[in-house]
């Protein structure tokens, strides 16, 4: 990059500036990542001070029957297929309340779009749920699932909120997002939700006073301008809402292990390579200093590895996601040994290790525990690491 260009970038960040679509591009052009993410640090601690948030939480999904056949997608099934599954209500309840432990604050669910479920299964299994856990927080499906309950209910989607709402529904998942642009969504989307109907969806649950979360699926086809584009129209609905508490870049995933049946699923693992280290790091960097409205970062360290969200907590990340025990969706982040489990201890050892204050927060953001940071004996106060 050119040395007169970084200083611009450099002054508008500090000067608190917006970045412009041209200015995202050029950060994803820019291969010095340690000035990137030394510039995104700043910002997450102007933001967060040296805060790394966490919550202790369950993945709870009902079913992987789907009628979409999405070209990255390895958890959907059809009806019939062997491994397809759906719970009984009931079976669900007694999952869940198996995941109780510890503490549990967050409960998140997202299932497949199945074709015959009836509407009613959908808030029935809330309110039950809720009566099971009430000290739980649900935090469930996708815009994409909201737009299917409209179709196999008649109903509109400020109805259906508003019955999951009262059902026990306290926040929306971020899923559906994928990338928005047409050019990449035709090729790695199989249903109907697009930005129209995911934008419509979300403004329609900030209205209603719940806080979701927005996300990004990056790695793919799509190239740097794509996420720029998606950051930015997520950026402008923000400006009219305020209802986005995080925004969670989720790295796409080669199907590694979901292969019990001989089938290989993803479509596009024959030509994709996952993204490397690096580029996930710049990813955090660019989407943090593009963000400004958003208060959170949030690395799922399922999809990135342990490793690689540690250092994107220096790389302008602040949450890293909970103690998931099973998560379907998607499997070995990396393809070396990355856990499906990590406890509330061994959270605070990776948050401390990388240099930080863990906080325990509920769904809505609000600090449940404050814990101490690591030891300053030990180690200096938190830095961007440099690679």
């Amino acid at each position: 990059m050119d040395v007169g260009l970084k200083r611009e970038l450099e002054e508008k960040v500090r000067a608190g500036e917006r970045l412009t679509r041209e200015d995202g591009i050029a950060l994803y052009e820019s291969d010095d990542l340690a000035w990137l993410g030394g510039l995104a640090h700043e910002v997450r601690t102007r933001k967060n001070g040296d805060v790394v948030h966490f919550n202790v939480n369950r993945h709870l999904n009902m079913t992987n029957v789907c009628t979409a056949s999405c070209a990255y997608c390895s958890f959907q099934r059809k009806p019939g297929e062997k491994d397809a599954y759906t719970m009984r209500i009931e079976e669900a309840v007694k999952l869940a309340k198996a995941m109780e432990g510890e503490n549990l604050t967050e409960l998140h669910i997202v299932n497949g779009l199945h074709p015959n479920l009836p509407w009613r299964y959908y808030p029935r299994s809330l309110s039950e749920l809720k009566k099971a856990l009430p000290n739980v927080s649900l935090k469930a499906f996708t815009a994409t699932e909201i737009h299917h309950f409209e179709t196999i209910s008649g109903l509109s989607a400020s109805e259906i909120l508003d019955e999951l709402i009262e059902a026990g529904l306290e926040s929306l998942t971020g899923g559906g997002a994928e990338i928005f642009d047409w050019e990449v969504r035709q090729h790695i989307v199989d249903h109907r939700t697009h930005w129209e109907d995911w934008s419509r969806i979300h403004r329609l649950a900030h209205s209603k006073g719940l806080k979701t979360p927005c996300t990004m699926l990056y790695g793919h086809i799509e190239e740097p301008r794509h996420r720029v584009d998606h950051v930015l129209r997520l950026r402008e609905l923000q400006d009219e809402t305020g209802g986005f508490q995080v925004f969670i870049p989720l790295r796409y995933q080669h199907d590694f292990v979901d292969m019990k049946d001989g089938k290989v699923r993803n479509r596009l693992q024959a030509r994709t390579q996952m993204a490397t280290g690096a580029e996930a790091l710049k990813t955090f960097a660019v989407s943090r200093l593009l963000f400004d409205n958003v208060p959170h970062v949030k690395v799922f360290w399922v999809m990135h590895g342990v490793q690689t969200a540690q250092l994107a907590l220096q790389h302008g990340a602040d949450d890293m996601d909970g103690s998931v025990v099973e998560y379907k969706i998607t499997h070995d982040a990396d393809n070396y040994g990355t856990p499906n489990k990590l406890t509330r201890e061994d959270l605070l050892d990776l948050i401390r290790d990388a240099g930080f204050r863990p906080m325990e927060r509920n769904t809505r953001y609000e600090i449940i525990r404050e814990y101490e940071g690591p030891d300053a004996s030990r180690r200096e106060s938190p830095q961007p690491m440099r690679v």
